[in-house]
């Protein structure tokens, strides 16, 4: 079943294995399959299904299609125009990620479960990315497959974007379970899962895949050591752990950040440059074209009432990108929305994109489920968890990544540390923070040890 869920999720990515006029792609057949394995399975096991990670689960995606309902029917009181293709490709992707995802964390063996698949994920992906590798440097030839963008590379996906969110996300699972690894063994298999995920990552020239690392690696070292301090009485223990954060983090570390303090020299400019596809040269025009699209979608958002237009996209697509296209028919990846007059292009901003199609609803729901990761994570002590979401949250500002099933697994990996926190009162205990930690040598369960002594995987 984990094997069925990860391999899944990898070729949700392959875009380029999809054929024209199939609704579903490979990636998804095989996430269908393990949703029809999983609710089998469900109905003939015994126990509640509704975990904390559950219910809030269920409850965001109740509040959401309320909200996606509203706006379409405010579209059509209005006569707002659709792209009907793009309109029914939201309409049959949401209840896909609301299947999975909800499933995903169905049963308090939930947190186990998705452990096992992360685990899944990370190797069978770092085995599907060193042969990309080869093939985008020459050194092997894969079929079907074409791996470069001009000058990004894109391996398996028609976009270089597709490819950076899912390295962003498989560097930063590998972050966390390296710091749960309970076996030396298992830290170094995270650590060679790594690599081909960064370097591949670096090789798309994403600019959100870069800043969404450097603020996952910012992020982890900052809350373990305010755990430590927290639970290490006058720092007692303290010395012996930031041995070991240094151990599980610093080569990670050093390796995301080694691109950008190389590229310092005697230009203080040259770090935000080495930081960006191209050293930056195409930064003003892109930054001048998010903001023009964030500003649509926000009057798009007002004009409909704070209601939201309903699924799919619900702006125009710009004039410079139409005139680029026909200036370069190669910058056309073949999943661009058709020039057709109707408004069928993305904000390219979670939030703002969620503003146009179910409103303030839709951006409140969206942003209490981000937000109860984190604090989900937080309060079950997981660094490495709350690394993801904020990974996670640096692609929302930049791309809209509610229909990516990459995206749900982060989320349920972050929600799922609740199911540890929760008394068996139920939601009621989401809000309980765990146990201090027990003093060094307290082997009592609760107790949270850090590096590769005795700890379960939460």
């Amino acid at each position: 079943m984990s094997g069925l869920a990860a391999i899944g999720l990898l070729l949700t990515t392959a875009t380029q294995f999809r054929l024209s006029g199939l609704p579903v792609g490979p990636g998804e057949a095989f996430l269908l399959l393990w949703i029809g394995a999983s609710l089998i399975q469900q109905t003939y096991r015994s126990g509640s299904l509704l975990t904390p990670a559950f219910s809030w689960m269920l409850t965001f995606w109740a509040v959401f299609a309320v909200a996606e309902s509203i706006g379409a029917l405010t579209g059509y009181v209005i006569g707002y125009p659709h792209d009907s293709g793009l309109f029914l490709h939201d309409v049959m992707a949401y209840p896909l990620m609301a299947a999975f995802s909800c499933l995903s964390l169905a049963g308090p063996e939930a947190a186990s479960r998705l452990n096992r698949t992360a685990w899944t994920l990370v190797t069978v992906g770092a085995a599907c990315l060193v042969p990309m590798l080869a093939a985008g440097w020459g050194l092997t030839d894969l079929p079907f497959m074409s791996p470069w963008f001009g000058d990004r590379f894109r391996g398996w996906s028609n976009n270089p974007n597709q490819l950076a969110f899912l390295c962003a996300l498989l560097v930063l699972i590998t972050l966390h379970l390296a710091d749960r690894a309970t076996q030396w063994t298992s830290w170094v298999l995270a650590v060679l899962c790594f690599m081909p995920a960064y370097f591949v990552g670096r090789l798309t020239k994403t600019d959100t895949f870069t800043f969404a690392i450097l603020a996952g690696a910012a992020v982890f070292p900052v809350i373990k050591i305010r755990f430590w301090f927290i639970s290490a009485r006058f720092g007692h223990v303290l010395r012996p752990r930031l041995a070991i954060l240094a151990v599980i983090g610093l080569p990670l570390t050093l390796v995301a950040f080694s691109p950008f303090l190389m590229s310092v020299a005697d230009d203080p400019q040259a770090l935000a440059a080495g930081m960006m596809k191209n050293g930056g040269k195409e930064a003003k025009e892109e930054s001048a074209l998010r903001l023009q699209l964030w500003g649509e979608a926000f009057d798009r958002g007002v004009q409909s009432g704070l209601l939201g237009l309903g699924p799919g996209p619900h702006l125009p697509i710009p004039v410079s990108i139409i005139g680029a296209r026909n200036q370069e028919r190669d910058l056309d990846t073949g999943d661009h929305p058709a020039v057709n007059g109707l408004p069928n292009f993305e904000a390219h901003n979670t939030f703002l994109d969620l503003f146009t199609q179910g409103g303030l609803l839709a951006v409140l729901c969206f942003a209490s489920l981000v937000a109860t990761g984190a604090i989900s994570s937080y309060r079950a002590r997981l660094a490495g968890l709350v690394a993801i979401v904020t990974g996670l949250f640096m692609f929302a500002l930049t791309d809209l990544i509610v229909r990516e099933p990459i995206f749900w697994f982060g989320i349920a990996l972050s929600l799922v540390a609740c199911n540890s926190t929760a008394r068996a009162g139920g939601l009621a205990g989401f809000t309980a923070r765990r146990r201090a930690e027990p003093g060094p040598g307290a082997g009592q369960r609760g107790g949270l040890r850090s590096g590769f002594g005795r700890s379960s995987i939460r």
